[in-house]
């Protein structure tokens, strides 16, 4: 421990922006629910930090929308963000589709019944790595000028805007599920034509309170008319596959008052001709708060790059935001879908002139609930972040950021701890996020805060702790709760439950003791409390003056399985590793392949206890598949096409004429299950397709993961042809991996192509009984 250290200091500082009420959404396009000022957003008339997660219905199979809906009300979600892509519903010109996943109507109705706000991204373009960016061909090769004012553009516009009018019209308005609007994606120069994208909306029957329109890339948007809205990603498939992890990425593991990204989306801007209008950031609004709407929940790989996001980088993008200032968490993806069959592929793609290849069918984005489903390592943090936003994210949101004394001198600086606070004046945050991918860093040693408030500083730990690299974090100063002020904690709020006396629960950080004190001579740790069984955390009762409070401290094993479920007569604090959420009649379900263990906390009796729960339908079955090689891979060296030196991705033709195959044999006990079954493959190679009956209807570019895909929404039945094609990784080829799939490149001495084993997991609901 380095004891020579100076404190880290800070001061809460004042808003920089002026305390104003835009018209938008208090004067024009007034909810009953949302409303935006130049600070923070009011929802139910309280500031908040909502949370969107982005589920696109037309990749989602419709049977599995309620339980993907609720389970990110589950994870925190309080709005669902959707795009609407042109060419899934009309890919010939008058032939509309809202049928099966497409049905628009359905979704918006669903998800207003669950209880998340809907945000609908309209485009009419709005890229999400979609063929055209979801114009149909028919608009693409139009001859008009696309994504301006063109009259011949504007008219083919207008047809579909009054079609999603008569759709999704009905869900608008004061009471509307439909609470945001996003107009365009990533047109950083034509104000104009956004402000003219607005008035066809509104003039076709569609409003929200909230417009908003993407503001990377240094763009210049229309006035007060749309809310700029930012993201970041650890990582991109947008780039070489030759680059070094770019700055623009490294950015975004810093906390810092610069909210715009050059690089997101700028070699499809370049691609189409659309370039920023200024050399630097283009300055955030001052009539607006800081809102986001693509925080990195996974990431897509194209064919030449094929980034794999930790559950930590995700978890680290997010908390930064938030520790900088961030008004409204947005996430992109947060549940990853299908693309659905098109004549020729839906998918963004060098056949269409854009510079990458995509997976013709897989969307999965390695998202915190996949397309198949299955939860990622993700979901945990980000669950927890969003839960200490239900419970103080009033205050925080009231809360701006105020910057260290000492701060990292640029994206290289691997020393200096990055770390922010927000603060009111009298209370806050102080929100760490020490770590990075790809350039591992150090622990940090010996760090103690100094915090200066408007009366008084407040100083913690009395004796200075390592952050070990890994940590992502938010540490309280002069939290109130239940009439007790907790002066400081080394451990993270997660909620507050009620009991006989409230009951804040906080989740201690890998490898740093938590502590807390209500003054700086009482500090209280686990040896001062009393130990959970199964070494869970410890409860301490704390007490000032007439008023006393428990304080659960939660393992920092245990704290990714926390679920905070608020059903409507009560908060509960819940355990459990398989994904849960609260169904309509108000009771527990959860999915699982094995018999769940789930825990609840008891605040009267100061520990966990069991939650029965019964199986609805046929037991869960795990099986092996029966895999045939009916043919071995062609091992000549090649490759499939270029477009401006990115490896171009296979084709149909190249699976059937090299590829290694593979015959599956599906158990006859298939039929039996009807809800959820995954074929869940473990493989190496370079791409991979299944073919089902003599057609492909699945497909994935290796990067180390396991594919999982749902055979359910496939129609698959135990008689169906299934044949799997593997095509061979070459050690030569022009590719970007993530690091264990990159050594295993780099170590081959021959081409990777195997499949290491396939299983069946055929999984079902549990549920707790009724009361």
């Amino acid at each position: 421990m380095n004891r020579d250290r100076e404190p880290l200091r800070a001061t809460a500082a004042d808003w920089q922006q002026p305390d104003l009420l835009p018209a938008m959404s208090n004067e024009i396009d007034q909810h009953d629910r949302y409303r935006v000022t130049s600070r923070w957003m009011l929802v139910d008339g309280k500031p908040s930090i909502p949370v969107a997660a982005e589920l696109h219905f037309s990749r989602t199979p419709r049977e599995r929308w309620n339980e993907r809906l609720r389970l990110l009300r589950a994870a925190g979600a309080t709005e669902v963000s959707t795009y609407i892509y042109w060419n899934h519903h009309e890919e010939e010109r008058g032939q509309l589709r809202f049928d099966g996943n497409r049905d628009l109507a359905a979704f918006l109705r669903l998800a207003d019944e669950i209880g998340l706000g809907v945000i609908l991204r309209v485009g009419p373009w709005s890229h999400g790595e979609a063929r055209y960016g979801g114009f149909p061909d028919w608009v693409q090769h139009s001859g008009a000028t696309l994504r301006t004012d063109d009259p011949r553009y504007l008219d083919l516009v207008q047809e579909w805007f009054g079609v999603l009018g008569k759709v999704a019209g009905p869900y608008c308005g004061p009471r509307g599920a439909v609470v945001s609007i996003q107009i365009e994606n990533e047109l950083v120069d034509r104000p104009h034509h956004i402000h003219t994208l607005k008035r066809m909306l509104r003039e076709a029957g569609l409003s929200a309170p909230l417009w908003t329109s993407s503001a990377w890339g240094s763009a210049q948007l229309p006035g007060q008319e749309v809310i700029p809205v930012y993201g970041g990603y650890p990582d991109g498939f947008w780039m070489e596959h030759d680059a070094p992890w770019d700055d623009s990425f490294r950015a975004h593991f810093f906390f810092s008052s610069h909210w715009d990204d050059t690089m997101l989306g700028a070699d499809v801007r370049a691609q189409q001709g659309t370039h920023s209008v200024t050399d630097g950031a283009a300055p955030t609004s001052s009539v607006f708060p800081i809102v986001t709407c693509e925080l990195g929940g996974g990431m897509a790989g194209s064919y030449h790059r094929r980034p794999w996001p930790s559950a930590l980088d995700v978890a680290a993008i997010s908390g930064n935001a938030l520790g900088s200032g961030s008004a409204w968490q947005g996430y992109y993806m947060f549940a990853g879908g299908t693309n659905p069959p098109g004549s020729e592929g839906l998918q963004e793609s060098h056949a269409t002139g854009y510079p990458n290849d995509l997976p013709r069918f897989d969307y999965d984005f390695h998202a915190p609930i996949g397309a198949s489903g299955r939860i990622a390592p993700s979901l945990g943090p980000l669950r927890r972040q969003h839960a200490a936003l239900a419970a103080f994210g009033s205050s925080l949101a009231q809360m701006p950021p105020s910057f260290p004394e000492l701060v990292p001198s640029g994206v290289e600086d691997a020393t200096t701890l990055r770390w922010a606070l927000r603060s009111d004046g009298s209370s806050g945050f102080v929100f760490i996020g020490w770590h990075q991918p790809d350039i591992p860093l150090d622990d940090y040693r010996g760090a103690q805060f100094e915090i200066r408030l408007r009366d008084e500083t407040v100083s913690f730990p009395p004796v200075p702790v390592d952050i070990p690299a890994g940590t992502v974090t938010r540490w309280p100063v002069h939290l109130e709760v239940g009439g007790v002020r907790v002066r400081w904690a080394t451990a993270s709020p997660l909620t507050v439950l009620d009991g006989p006396r409230s009951t804040l629960v906080l989740t201690a950080d890998r490898g740093i003791d938590p502590q807390l004190a209500l003054t700086d001579e009482a500090v209280l740790g686990a040896a001062d409390g009393q130990a959970l069984d199964d070494n869970r955390g410890f409860v301490v009762e704390v007490a000032r003056d007439e008023a006393s409070i428990d304080v659960l401290v939660l393992a920092a094993e245990y704290a990714d399985d926390a679920w905070v479920s608020d059903r409507p007569d009560e908060r509960q604090l819940l355990l459990s590793k398989a994904p849960l959420w609260i169904e309509a009649d108000g009771r527990l379900r959860l999915r699982a392949s094995e018999p769940p263990a789930v825990q609840r906390y008891e605040p009267a009796l100061r520990s966990f206890v069991s939650v029965p729960v019964e199986l609805i339908g046929p037991p869960p079955r795990i099986g092996t598949v029966e895999a045939r090689l009916d043919r071995k891979p062609d091992l000549t060296y090649r490759t499939y096409g270029f477009r401006d030196r990115r490896a171009s991705a296979p084709r149909d033709e190249d699976f059937l004429a090299n590829a290694a195959e593979w015959t599956l044999r599906l158990p006859s006990w298939l039929g039996e299950y009807g809800d959820l079954v995954e074929l869940q493959v473990d493989w190496t190679g370079d791409a991979a397709q299944l073919w089902l009956d003599g057609a492909p209807v699945a497909d994935r570019f290796w990067d180390g993961s396991s594919w999982s895909l749902d055979l359910s929404a496939l129609a698959v039945r135990a008689d169906s042809e299934l044949v799997l094609r593997v095509l061979p990784l070459f050690p030569q080829a022009p590719v970007y991996l993530p690091a264990v799939a990159r050594s295993r490149k780099n170590d081959a001495t021959a081409p990777l192509c195997s499949v290491d084993g396939i299983r069946l997991v055929a999984s079902t609901v549990w549920a707790e009984p009724a009361r």
